[in-house]
């Protein structure tokens, strides 16, 4: 591993640490763009947000304007068994995450790689995502699936 590389990756687990108990909202926001992360304007991100990747990963999580995150959502970008021994046959999933503008993502969800979610969505608590999610869907349950799909008022674009 390079100086660089390893400066780089240390400068991410220490920005996220800082991020994830920060006081502010608006210095989480700013702390999780200086990761490398695209964040849109008006973001809100509670307590305790779980960003579980490889360090050395770069662009891969994109959140869209207006997103509001609640306390506990885990966002998972990259995940692999690691030294097991099953690692030779096990899945390895490593893949960016979109949320696209106007998301709600409620307490304790989890969002899988590779997972978009649509514009206006909701993910309900305690949820996990392991698929996309269509636009104003409403989703919920363990995996997600949709409960409800919204009606956008007149003139919402």
């Amino acid at each position: 591993m390079t100086v660089r590389r390893f400066f780089w990756r240390l400068r991410k687990k220490l920005l996220k640490r800082w991020a994830r108990n920060c006081f502010f909202p608006s210095w989480r926001v700013r702390l999780l763009r200086w990761c490398g992360y695209h964040i849109g304007q008006g973001v809100y991100i509670a307590d305790d947000l779980i960003i579980a990747e490889e360090l050395e990963d770069s662009g891969n999580l994109e959140i869209g304007d207006r997103v509001s995150i609640a306390p506990r959502v885990t966002l998972v970008l990259s995940s692999h068994p690691n030294e097991s021994r099953i690692r030779p046959f096990a899945p390895v999933r490593r893949a960016p995450i979109v949320l696209e503008p106007d998301v709600w993502l409620g307490a304790g969800a989890i969002i899988l790689p590779g997972v978009r979610v649509g514009r206006g969505a909701i993910v309900g608590a305690n949820c996990v995502v392991t698929k996309d999610v269509p636009p104003l869907h409403v989703v919920a349950g363990q995996p997600a699936h949709t409960v409800r799909v919204l009606t956008p008022p007149p003139g919402w674009s």
